[in-house]
């Protein structure tokens, strides 16, 4: 990859973008994406935790005595119904819908790499409280730090990513971000599958208190990266920012693409509230999409899979839920690889699409399977037969999602704002995917034991709800500059009445810079 050429189209004025895709920008994009370690490890780790016994007796001794209840007739929907359950996984992403309002203001005043040390460090203090925690509250207020540091992760990785990377492979090493939340997912599934093994309570500490080793990777990776040219622009420095960008683009001639950089910091620095800008008319594509796209990202039933494989696997009759957990992890690693392979080559459009008909179709069919082997009083058991069919169904469906939802849902709405509400944009991103993530990780288990297979009919729904968005809605944004992004709208059919008229006032002059020529500005 290092040392091919790109040529980035730049607006109306058909110029270019000249330089190649250096070692040095793929290294330091490499590097940033680990902040998705984070993330995913949480996500693996939770569901495997609240499924060993000996961290139910400690903090949850009351469902441990409903689930060993031989006289009590409870259906096979309802075994971990317990809302302080609930809460334990879900309080991580309550923590980090707030967090992410405060991570955007730092990371626009301060730098995206100051946001991501706030974060590593919030992480390891989180992670340390929770392998020490002798009571409930402790494990809170633990889970509530690792939702900070996850905040303040997800809203400045990203935007690194996306801001470093050269437009032609901007999918490609900004889907890094996904891939390292996949790694992160396994991580945890393989610790989880050791720990369980451990008595005296030491398996669930070092599960929870294993989730340092991220924070720790992240901590250090944040203090050897560079800032980006946008970044070091918004804090004025010209010459640096300038020098920076030669040295990720590989040659001295950027002044074409650093004269669009400076309009856009222009345009930026005139915006003193991004949070009341990102709702005027002009900006309602990006606002649409960095809420919608999070929205149904979380309601595309992924959560269900990830937080709770352990317990889903149990529920519905697998003896062997972790190593159950381990084999859908490892199939949402490589299939992410896919995404890298071919978003660049392919489009976001069409993975959207086929993600989404493999997602609804394997849906139905887990819904469908189990509603035939439990039906809706919630009784009888699962063959060994029966129970690899379904474990290979829900493995298609985290594919699917693995190379299409999942590093989409962070990519487009990171690529698609202008820098004056970008921080705004992506926070409201992780805003709405974390608080969707809350409503799932609270109230899926409850949801299951009322709705019963029903559910999976649901999520199905939603799927085809978002891939339809998507087709009318989403133009095509591969290969397009990050700050020439705006022409995607004007040539939408719907978008282009939203998109700004080049006979504006002089007060919008800097804003038409960036529609125009580079060299006419």
């Amino acid at each position: 990859m290092a040392g091919g050429s790109f040529v980035g189209e730049s607006g109306h004025g058909g110029g270019s973008y000249e330089g190649r895709v250096t070692a040095f920008v793929v290294i330091t994009c490499m590097l940033a994406a680990f902040g998705g370690l984070l993330f995913g490890y949480d996500i693996g780790i939770s569901g495997g935790v609240t499924s060993m016994d000996e961290f139910l007796t400690k903090f949850f001794p009351d469902v441990l005595r409903e689930m060993q209840n031989k006289t009590r007739r409870e259906t096979e929907y309802c075994k971990y119904d317990n809302e302080l359950l609930t809460l334990f996984t879900s309080s991580l992403y309550l923590a980090a819908l707030f967090s992410s309002f405060l991570a955007s203001s730092i990371t626009r005043l301060f730098g995206r790499k100051r946001s991501m040390t706030i974060g590593a460090l919030a992480f390891l203090t989180g992670a340390l409280l929770n392998g020490f925690a002798t009571n409930l509250e402790m494990l809170i207020i633990g889970r509530l730090l690792l939702g900070l540091g996850v905040g303040f992760a997800n809203q400045s990785v990203p935007l690194y990513l996306s801001e470093m990377a050269p437009a032609n492979i901007r999918g490609a090493l900004n889907i890094c971000f996904q891939l390292a939340i996949t790694i992160g997912i396994l991580s945890a599934n393989l610790v989880n599958y050791a720990t369980v093994k451990l008595d005296n309570g030491i398996g669930w500490r070092l599960s929870l208190g294993i989730a340092g080793v991220p924070a720790v990777i992240m901590l250090v990776g944040s203090c050897l990266l560079p800032e980006t040219p946008n970044s070091i622009l918004e804090r004025g420095d010209k010459e640096e920012a300038k020098a920076m960008l030669q040295r990720i683009r590989g040659t001295m001639d950027v002044e074409h693409e650093f004269t669009d950089l400076c309009a856009a910091t222009e345009v930026a620095k005139r915006v003193k509230r991004p949070w009341m800008n990102i709702f005027q008319d002009r900006y309602r594509p990006q606002l649409t999409f960095c809420t919608f796209i999070p929205f149904f990202q979380q309601l595309s039933g992924i959560n269900v899979i990830m937080f709770y494989a352990p317990v889903l696997f149990k529920t519905i009759g697998f003896d062997a839920a972790l190593i159950s957990a381990v084999i859908t992890g490892l199939v949402n690693f490589l299939a992410t690889i896919v995404s890298i392979y071919s978003v660049d080559r392919f489009g976001r459009r069409a993975l959207f699409f086929a993600g989404g008909a493999q997602m609804m179709l394997t849906q139905i069919a887990v819904g469908s399977m189990l509603g035939w082997k439990f039906g809706l009083k919630g009784e009888g058991e699962l063959s060994r037969i029966d129970a690899d069919i379904i474990l290979a169904l829900i493995c298609l469906y985290v594919a699917g999602f693995a190379w299409s939802w999942g590093p989409l849902g962070w990519l487009v709405p990171s690529e698609i704002c202008p820098l004056e509400v970008r921080s705004a944009g992506q926070s409201l991103n992780v805003s709405v995917n974390m608080f969707f993530t809350f409503i799932i990780g609270q109230f899926f288990l409850t949801m299951l034991c009322h709705v019963k297979f029903g559910l999976f009919y649901f999520f199905a729904v939603m799927v085809l709800i978002m891939t339809i968005f998507i087709y009318f809605l989403l133009p095509e944004t591969r290969g397009v500059p990050i700050e020439e992004m705006g022409r995607v709208w004007k040539d939408h059919r719907f978008w282009g009445k939203y998109a700004r008229d080049v006979d504006g006032d002089d007060d919008d002059a800097a804003d038409i810079c960036i529609f125009s020529s580079s060299r006419t500005c």
